[in-house]
């Protein structure tokens, strides 16, 4: 079987580190570990830019799908062809653009939604990460419920707690971490719900602030909006909310370094309001750090019975859950426990064993057709 990839994400190593980009390359190598008689050809742009994407997307990728006569044209992103002669896979991770009308952008990004979204109805099968994601692409999209696969994503094997002492003591120093903390790593954009992560410590601060302080890859600067709708920066919001000094600002945070923080944290805190999969709470998870966040979208499909998950929106009892997490020493063994056990049942193999028998049951429809 030959597959042709859209390699859009794979041409720089800024693109290569983006969610896309490491979705392609770990699910390739998987593949070509797994499936010896499966070619992968992957087709890389020759410009870059906006339009130079569009019609990689449209013209470049599917005529070289076409030349080299595939049995499978693989877009691992939500940028399918409008017309393709070969059977189309594509991966669609979420929806957010048509979901969420905060995202929706100005008219080009509005047209170029449109345009995805109706290539996506010319799909033989569409992957996605988990069933709420599924929900909302059958709900949003001219896709049939039996075209569409749910495929969950893994985290990478250096997502581990048995992290080398000197790797824990340079991120230590490097980010000027406390001896304990609560740690967040993730956006921070309307959906991720800053208000109430910083909500929560509001409620929990004078208990356990101290002790255990919240750890942000974000600097004092960086902008947030409150749920009412109000724009401000991080350290602004936190001054409001009276809990600046429970709160420790470490910036951007090198990918290499993120197992150790994750492995040192307490808890892991995520009260996003909207995932597609939710990659940061397998990555905590993987390297046995409870997780207290949300019980919405797709997060409970992640989480399992492995974490403490709340309403989003209702930081007084988040801050219960991560009190009882942080200070009470059996339960947080216990969910440290379980979410070892939850993380091993992501893996990159079975994320391509799953992939890959997609795409022989679309080749073999093609051959038979």
């Amino acid at each position: 079987m030959r597959v042709a990839v859209n390699g859009w994400f794979l041409q720089t190593p800024e693109l290569r580190a983006t969610g896309s980009g490491q979705y392609t390359a770990r699910l390739l190598e998987a593949i070509a570990s797994l499936a010896p008689d499966v070619t992968l050809e992957v087709v890389m742009p020759r410009r870059s830019g906006d339009w130079a994407k569009l019609h990689f997307e449209q013209v470049e990728f599917p005529r070289a799908a076409r030349r080299m006569n595939a049995d499978i044209a693989f877009v691992p992103y939500w940028g399918p062809p409008l017309q393709c002669d070969v059977p189309l896979v594509v991966t669609i991770h979420d929806v957010i653009p048509l979901a969420l009308p905060a995202y929706r952008g100005g008219a080009l990004q509005r047209a170029y939604a449109s345009l995805v979204r109706a290539a996506a109805a010319n799909a033989a099968a569409v992957l996605t990460d988990s069933e709420f994601s599924k929900q909302d692409i059958l709900r949003l999209l001219p896709v049939e419920a039996r075209r569409v696969h749910v495929v969950p994503l893994a985290a990478d094997s250096s997502y581990t707690p048995n992290i080398e002492a000197a790797d824990r003591q340079r991120a230590a120093a490097r980010y000027a971490l406390p001896e304990s903390y609560v740690l967040y790593l993730g956006g921070y954009d309307a959906r991720k719900n800053i208000e109430t992560l910083l909500q929560v410590y509001v409620w929990c601060g004078e208990s356990i602030g101290e002790e255990f302080p919240l750890v942000l890859n974000a600097e004092p600067h960086t902008p947030v909006v409150t749920n009412s709708g109000q724009r401000m920066t991080l350290a602004q919001m936190a001054e409001a909310l009276e809990v600046s000094e429970y709160v420790r600002y470490i910036g951007h945070v090198a990918e290499e370094d993120k197992p150790a923080l994750y492995a040192g944290a307490r808890a892991f805190l995520y009260p996003s309001t909207y995932e597609g999969f939710g990659l940061p709470v397998l990555e905590a998870m993987a390297c046995g750090t409870p997780v207290v966040g949300s019980n919405a979208t797709s997060i409970p499909e992640v989480v399992g019975n492995a974490g403490m998950l709340v309403d989003p929106l209702d930081a007084r009892s988040m801050a219960g859950a991560l009190i009882a997490t942080c200070i009470e020493d059996e339960l947080n063994e216990r969910l440290r426990q379980r979410a070892l056990l939850r993380a091993a049942q992501f893996t990159w193999q079975r994320t391509a064993l799953e992939t890959l028998a997609v795409f022989r049951r679309i080749a073999q429809q093609r051959h038979v057709a």
